[in-house]
C-alpha cells in the first residue's frame, strides 16, 4: 500500500521535527542559551571544567555504598518475619531515606541541571532537602512512637487478610 520511499520519507520528516524541539520543562523558567551549547568562538580553547570528586565518583560511591548496606538489612527483616530490633530498623530506615536523597538528587541533577534552569535547580535541590527532613522527622516518630517501618510494612502486608476474614 505504502511505497518503500514514502515510508522512508515520513520516518526522516520526522525525525528532524522531533529534533528541533526543545527538551524543557514548561513550566520552569530557563536561562538564555547559546546557539548549540557552544560558548565563545569556533578557534576558542575547550575550558574544561575543574575536577570535583563530589559532584562524580563520591555520589556514585555513597549510592553504590547504600544500595549494597540496604541488602542484608532488608534480607534480615524478611528473614525474621518483621521482628528486627529497633536500632536495626532504623538502621534500614535511615539507609533508605539515605538512598532514596542521592537518588532523587541524581535526577535532579540530571533532568534540572543547573546550567539551563539556574536558580530552579537550586530550589528543587533544597525541596527535596526539606523534604528529606521531614521524612527523618517523620522516621523518628515512627520508630519511637509506633512499631517501627518493619512494623508498618508488616500491617500494611497483612490488613487486607484482617478484612476478609472480618467479612
Amino acid at each position: 500500500m505504502f511505497s518503500k520511499g514514502l515510508m522512508q520519507r515520513q520516518a526522516l520528516r520526522t525525525l528532524h521535527q522531533t529534533g528541533s524541539r526543545s527538551l524543557t520543562i514548561p513550566f520552569l523558567s530557563t536561562l538564555p542559551q547559546n546557539p548549540g551549547g557552544v560558548k565563545g568562538d569556533v578557534n576558542d580553547a575547550v575550558k574544561p571544567p575543574a575536577p570535583s570528586r563530589i559532584h562524580g565518583s563520591l555520589h556514585w560511591d555513597f549510592q553504590r555504598v547504600t544500595s549494597v548496606a540496604l541488602l542484608p538489612l532488608v534480607g534480615s527483616s524478611l528473614a525474621s518475619g518483621g521482628d528486627i530490633s529497633v536500632v536495626a530498623d532504623s538502621i534500614l530506615a535511615t539507609m533508605l531515606l539515605g538512598h532514596v536523597y542521592v537518588g532523587f538528587q541524581s535526577c535532579i541533577i540530571d533532568y534540572i541541571p543547573a546550567r539551563v534552569y539556574g536558580k530552579n535547580h537550586n530550589y528543587a535541590m533544597y525541596l527535596l532537602t526539606l523534604g528529606s527532613l521531614f521524612a527523618g522527622v517523620g522516621i523518628y516518630k515512627l520508630e519511637t512512637e509506633e512499631e517501627g517501618l518493619t512494623g508498618l510494612v508488616k500491617k500494611l502486608w497483612t490488613v487486607n487478610r484482617s478484612t476478609e476474614a472480618k467479612q
